[in-house]
């Protein structure tokens, strides 16, 4: 099936509604099948993703020409007890990377530390 990215074998540690939400923050316009091939996923698993985020108060997205502009709400607070009063820019501030980080050479996955 042309256009149905390659499956993932075994367990990962990110829901699919975590990475569809990183690859928006990263670009805020991108379109699904953008996202689609970012995650791995079809871009009808993506639009579903989407529309749940949305019904649930995440996520918003404003028409622009042929052109979805996605807000993210960065307040809002996690679903899961145990991960009571933790917020979306704090899930955030973990996986999304700032271009100069994407910009290092392959294989290399050194990151530093975090410091408290």
């Amino acid at each position: 099936m042309d256009g149905v990215p390659e499956p993932h074998t075994g367990w990962t540690f990110l829901t699919n509604h975590a990475r569809v939400l990183a690859a928006i923050a990263d670009n805020h316009s991108a379109r699904i099948r953008d996202i689609a091939a970012h995650c791995r996923l079809t871009e009808r698993a993506v639009q579903k993703i989407i529309a749940d985020l949305e019904r649930d108060g995440y996520l918003s997205h404003t028409r622009e020409g042929r052109t979805n502009t996605y807000r993210i709400d960065p307040g809002k607070v996690l679903r899961h007890p145990a991960e009571a009063g933790l917020t979306v820019a704090s899930l955030l501030s973990l996986l999304v990377k700032d271009e100069a980080d994407r910009a290092t050479t392959p294989g290399d996955h050194t990151r530093p530390h975090a410091t408290t």
